[in-house]
């Protein structure tokens, strides 16, 4: 598994397994070139009910990850670029589903497991074909070639289902480490989209992207501070949750004065997370504003840049209001041939004239 420059960044590697929501972002995706690889997504919980095709036709292909997806299984050549966020189910518009959260460290975590079991991962086409080289005197030449391109398709696909599967394995025995939205009430989920809306408007603003911001800073502080929130909001729907049960199973005078207490402690634990979330706000509100300044300057600059232009259409006026005097000139030199050529024109017709009468004219010298 690996992970974009932002929280999942806007492609897909054309080779792996990828977790929906930590790994990578539910929406539509498209390859320029699928030609002959494959692609499989892990609609169910836990990575069961699997949807894929295969071979992929030559040329461009599309896929939607939704939301409720586990996760995605890619094999490409080329990659996966975001086109555009995966409809809300049942609607047609963009997905409003809240992602789930992990804790920052268990990606690491798990490449560190799973590398440990590469070499063990290769031992499969290895067999094959030691199978092979010991078969071969009883079964002739042609056994161990099958057997050879059997190892060769082994080692393709054998390792990374593998390990693939391994990372699957672990992930679920870390269920303590990662949230979904669905281990929220509607308390929480309204407050962790809080907190997803501002991260996302961070590390996807264009100062970020430009390295304006503290990139590492942001890459680093802003997943742990979202872990620390939903684990947070997680407690708290647990003890809402809770306290519903006992009023509603024993609707006593004793127990909901007991309860106040309980409740008012809970109130203050959800008003210092909803300062601590309304301080990513304005963190990405900031950011809003940075990034309005920076879209400013560079239209500044631009304006600057071509502020040559205006000094030279102006420049040009002046040469323009210069030359009038000499344009004037030009126009009464051309009224004064025109009046000329008027003359001589009626010279002529009256030559004519005379020509058409039949005067004779004197014989020449």
């Amino acid at each position: 598994m690996t992970s974009g420059a932002s929280a999942w960044g806007n492609s897909i590697p054309g080779i792996g397994t990828f977790f929906v929501g930590i790994d990578v972002a539910p929406g539509r995706y498209r390859c320029e070139e699928g030609k002959g690889g494959w692609w499989v997504r892990f609609t169910g919980p836990g990575g069961g009910q699997p949807v894929g095709s295969w071979p992929l036709p030559a040329g461009p292909t599309e896929i939607e990850i939704a939301p409720t997806d586990f996760a995605f299984e890619t094999h490409i050549g080329t990659y996966w670029h975001l086109i555009g966020p995966a409809p809300e189910p049942g609607h047609g518009g963009p997905a409003t589903e809240l992602r789930p959260v992990a804790d920052p460290s268990l990606r690491a975590e798990l490449d560190v497991i799973v590398e440990r079991r590469r070499p063990l991962a290769w031992m499969a086409p290895v067999t094959v074909l030691v199978l092979g080289v010991i078969g071969s005197p009883v079964l002739g030449e042609m056994w161990l070639l099958a057997l050879a391109m059997l190892a060769i398709m082994v080692a393709l696909g054998t390792p990374s289902l593998s390990l693939d599967m391994r990372r699957a394995r672990e992930l679920e025995r870390r269920r303590d480490r990662f949230l979904m939205p669905e281990d929220l009430d509607d308390e929480g989920r309204a407050l962790l989209g809080r907190v997803q809306t501002a991260i996302t408007t961070v590390q996807e603003s264009e100062v970020n992207r430009e390295g304006l911001l503290d990139t590492v800073d942001n890459a680093v502080t802003l997943p742990r501070q979202e872990w620390e929130i939903a684990q947070v909001l997680a407690r708290q729907a647990r003890l809402r949750t809770e306290q519903a049960e006992f009023s509603e199973t024993a609707a006593l005078p004793e127990i909901e004065a007991a309860l106040r207490p309980l409740r008012d402690k809970l109130a203050l634990s959800v008003k210092a997370v909803t300062h601590r979330i309304e301080a990513l706000e304005r963190y990405a509100e900031r950011t809003r504003a940075a990034d309005e300044a920076l879209r400013a300057q560079r239209h500044l600059e631009t304006l600057a840049a071509r502020a040559h232009e205006y000094d030279e259409l102006l420049a040009d006026t002046v040469r323009d209001e210069l030359a009038v005097p000499s344009i004037e000139r030009l126009t009464e030199q051309s009224d004064e041939l025109v009046a000329t050529l008027r003359a001589r024109l009626a010279e002529a017709a009256e030559a004519g004239d005379l020509a058409e009468g039949g005067d004779e004219l004197p014989p020449a010298g």
